[in-house]
């Protein structure tokens, strides 16, 4: 009886043993297809979009000159231009009649959670290409490069770091930029106080009302916002830069096709005299392109 109890046991435990492996093997099996799932989905851009006959393009609020809107759903700038023109190069591309955008309002804290989870398929903003938002979205051929500095007010000029020790900066939390500025700071044994905000409207008004004694952010976006402004406040950009900024467009991670799609729009546009009245449209009132500009738009445009 002892015997055949111990045989008992042992089957019943041999039993127990294959069925959570095979309840494991269920388990990797279905974690696998839906990983496969997501990523075909994420490889299917442009041929949802050749079925729909629609692209989803996300936009800033406040991302003057680059991605803002005056009016809901109208959205302008630098970065809607170039995405716009890569709509038309994708409509070319894939030979549709139409072609529709659904233009998608996002914010400095989701604007690449919603590329990752499809809400948009493209994000026309202000977003500098890291390695570290590379392990969320993948970006487009580089299409601007800037550096972050200061917006302060003309009777409190900054030409350094130093000039702002024991002063109060104020900058948008969770971007490049305060990561950077942080840096910066920390690297020239700066102490000063770092005030942060969530979007650009609540900085200038800090900066207006004394607050805070500058606005940290990107150069030309700082630009942009002086002279937005500059008939109910003057501002004045700090003669420094703290960072180097590479802008691109930010598109989902593996989908190969679709990057390939916008960048060879792009590179066209680049190879073209059309990026300089591009540039015209939303930088002619600050200059002449740059050498860094030019670069940009030489070391991009790349021959098919």
């Amino acid at each position: 009886m002892a015997f055949t109890e111990g045989i008992s046991l042992r089957t019943s435990h041999r039993g127990g043993v294959v069925k959570r492996l095979l309840l494991a093997i269920l388990s990797c099996l279905a974690v696998s297809s839906v990983a496969t799932a997501l990523a075909q989905q994420n490889q299917d851009t442009l041929k949802r979009i050749a079925e729909t006959h629609t692209i989803r393009l996300g936009y800033l609020k406040e991302g003057v000159p680059f991605s803002f809107a005056e009016r809901e759903g109208r959205p302008m700038g630098y970065s809607i231009d170039l995405c716009q023109r890569v709509v038309a190069g994708i409509q070319r591309d894939l030979e549709l009649a139409q072609l529709d955008i659904k233009w998608v309002e996002l914010n400095e804290s989701n604007r690449f959670d919603k590329v990752a989870d499809g809400t948009v398929d493209l994000e026309c903003g202000t977003s500098t290409n890291t390695l570290s938002r590379q392990k969320l979205v993948d970006f487009s051929l580089m299409i601007w490069a800037d550096g972050g500095t200061f917006l302060v007010r003309p009777d409190q000029p900054v030409k350094s770091l130093a000039d702002l020790s024991g002063k109060t900066i104020g900058v948008i939390e969770g971007t490049s930029t305060e990561k950077a500025l942080r840096q910066a700071l920390s690297d020239q044994f700066v102490n000063a106080r770092i005030l942060l905000v969530k979007e650009h409207l609540e900085g200038l008004n800090a900066l207006a009302s004394s607050a805070i004694d500058a606005y940290a952010g990107d150069q030309t976006v700082l630009a942009g916002l002086a002279l937005a402004v500059a008939s109910q406040t003057k501002l004045a950009l700090a003669e420094l830069q703290f960072s180097f900024e590479p802008y691109g467009l930010a598109l989902r991670r593996n989908d190969a096709d679709f990057k390939l799609a916008v960048n060879r729009t792009l590179a066209r546009l680049f190879r073209s005299k059309q990026i300089i009245e591009v540039y015209e449209r939303w930088f002619g009132k600050l200059g002449k392109p740059t050498p860094m500009t030019i670069a940009v738009y030489v070391l991009n445009g790349l021959p098919e």
